[in-house]
């Protein structure tokens, strides 16, 4: 029995690849495995090669696989395109109608199975891909009985015939593999999983349902690759409680109406891409002078321009920090895993709030779009913290004849106090240009210094729960690792190796990008040997940011991958050692050379 398994699905999009996928992982989850899933697929509705990425395991998995263990391939393309991932005991199981071959340079065994044939004698084509699930489940010896609450919960509503079709199919599927085996396949057996339930989602669906959790009752947003899940699953759910998802038609609009929402109360937020977030800037800018609390999630791809819409990079960081002109507050996180996704994005209208400026939540298209097993999430971790906005009960103390609240009043932490609009004694002015404590427009150089100071005052010492993930079990390392958003699991099966060989290794996992974490980082920093930074740019963004904060840059090296495909553990674990020399190792890890 294996404790691991990595199987992928492939052919044209459009062909029940993502469907195949699916229903294999969903079923296997409520056994209790632990996945990690990642979807391939072309920027466009139909057509184009995709394919299903799955990871299955006996115990928690965080990241893509190295290798693969079964290519499930609908035409001739899936497999030349991936069976050079394919181990010497891997094995092809391929639809016969399109004639199957084999590339000599591969030892992988390979199965023609009449995929679309079994199918097309139970009705339609349509259901080969659960004829390839039941040969699947042959080679694994699952039962295939464990689909059958899955595929009832899809087709049901199609009625009982469509379920028990699709069920058969699945059953022949099986059948003709063992035929085709002869007997079962003992080295691809998968271990018994815990039976535990947890949940097994996207990332997006997690950034929304924090949003849910976190109090946001208004979206606004346009749809765009790869975060227009978010707003489908506020669309369908913000209406139960109250609030509302207006689509819109740019993302200027989107921003300016979420923005509006903050002024009058609502916790709200808008999502996006890089081309999105470029829209944005100069509302972002508004909401930063005018101290309005909105939350921004930017789902990085490959850019720029449209550049690569489905495809993995983690470009966004530099824009994000510093695109707006001029200079205002703003906040930006960057979530790790599918449970942090959630609680960060609950935690993000908190912050929003309490320092009243932009909180930008920083994914990418490898943690949005990917499926990971997931905890059950813990409700009673998520508070609501409203900061200095007066509540509606509250009566405000007299304005002075013709006076205004003191809506922007200089303070010592640069947080002024807060009014919804129409409150007694609140009125005030609100404005993009520069103004006074009132709000009035003023140009007088003493105010605009004050005023510049307080805005930028009040994020000094921002309260985040864990600014760093940190894995750092040595006081003195040989290398420390440093990355972002959803490297965490490459970069973590990597340590681990490299530990295994005898190198001291911590990881550091930055989670606040602004304010930046400086104390944190510093004595990690320090106190390693050498430093890596792994993302997804062409120019190490990231690394930029740790030399302008922390300093040591001679000992600071790029980890940089910009393809479009995400890291796997050995290109990390590999580029890790490359970077050292032998005169720099211990002693005891020389042998790795």
């Amino acid at each position: 029995m294996i404790e691991q398994l990595s199987w992928k699905v492939g052919g044209q999009q459009g062909e029940g690849i993502e469907s195949t996928g699916e229903i294999f992982s969903t079923a296997l989850n409520r056994l209790g495995y632990f996945l990690y899933g990642y979807r391939h697929f072309s920027s466009r509705i139909k057509g184009g090669h995709t394919n299903n990425k799955i990871r299955v395991s006996s115990t928690k998995v965080n990241s893509v696989a190295d290798d693969l263990d079964i290519l499930v391939a609908f035409d001739q393309e899936t497999i030349d395109l991936n069976y050079k991932e394919l181990h010497d005991n891997g094995m092809i199981i391929a639809d016969s109608k399109f004639d199957p071959k084999k590339p000599e340079d591969t030892k992988a065994v390979l199965y023609s199975v009449p995929f679309t044939e079994l199918a097309a004698q139970l009705g339609t084509s349509l259901m080969k891909n659960m004829v390839a699930v039941g040969a699947t489940c042959a080679i694994l010896n699952i039962d295939v009985e464990v689909f059958h609450e899955v595929v009832n919960e899809i087709f049901g509503k199609k009625g009982e015939a469509v379920v028990q079709k699709n069920m058969e199919a699945i059953r022949r599927g099986y059948q003709y593999m063992l035929s085709e085996t002869g007997e079962k396949i003992s080295h691809l057996e998968l271990a018994p999983a815990d039976g535990k339930k947890r949940m097994f989602m996207i990332g997006n669906d997690a950034i929304a349902l924090g949003a849910l959790a976190g109090g946001a009752r208004f979206m606004a947003a346009y749809p765009i690759t790869p975060a227009s899940d978010i707003m489908e699953y506020l669309i369908k759910k913000l209406p139960l409680v109250g609030g509302t998802v207006i689509q819109t038609e740019d993302e200027i609009s989107a921003a300016t109406m979420a923005i509006g929402a903050g002024y009058g109360g609502v916790r709200a937020l808008t999502a996006s891409a890089g081309p999105g977030l470029s829209l944005m800037m100069e509302s972002i800018g508004l909401a930063g002078m005018t101290e309005t609390p909105i939350v921004i999630i930017d789902t990085q791809r490959g850019g720029p321009s449209t550049g690569l819409p489905t495809k993995q990079e983690q470009s966004d960081l530099l824009a994000m920090l510093y695109g707006n002109h001029g200079e205002i507050p703003k906040i930006v996180i960057a979530p790790s895993t599918v449970e942090e996704a959630f609680y960060d994005t609950a935690e993000a209208f908190n912050l929003a709030e309490e320092y009243q400026c932009p909180v930008i939540v920083l994914s990418d298209l490898q943690l949005s779009l990917g499926k990971q097993t997931v905890e059950p999430l813990d409700y009673s971790k998520v508070e609501i913290r409203r900061g200095k906005l007066h509540s509606l009960e509250e009566e405000l103390p007299e304005l002075p004849q013709k006076g205004y609240f003191k809506r922007y009043e200089v303070t010592e932490d640069g947080i002024s106090p807060r009014v919804i609009p129409g409150m007694k004694n609140g009125i005030h002015h609100v404005t993009g240009v520069e103004h006074d404590e009132t709000g009035k427009p003023s140009e007088k150089p003493l105010n605009r210094k004050q005023q510049m100071d307080k805005r930028l005052r009040k994020i000094q010492h921002v309260r985040f729960n864990v600014p760093v993930y940190k894995n750092c079990p040595h006081e003195e390392a040989d290398l420390l690792i440093i990355g972002f958003i959803s490297t965490r699991g490459a970069i973590e099966e990597a340590r681990e190796r490299l530990e295994n060989e005898g190198l001291k290794v911590n990881h550091a996992h930055i989670r606040l990008i602004h304010p930046f974490p400086s104390e944190e980082l510093l004595p990690l920093i320090k106190s390693a040997k050498k430093v890596a930074v792994v993302e997804h740019n062409a120019t190490g963004q990231l690394a930029k940011i740790i030399k302008m904060n922390v300093g040591f840059a001679e000992k600071i090296e790029n980890i940089l991958k910009y393809d479009g495909n995400p890291f796997l553990p050995n290109e990390v674990y590999t580029e890790c050692k490359k970077i050292f020399q032998p005169q720099d190792i211990l002693t005891g890890a020389r042998e790795l050379f």
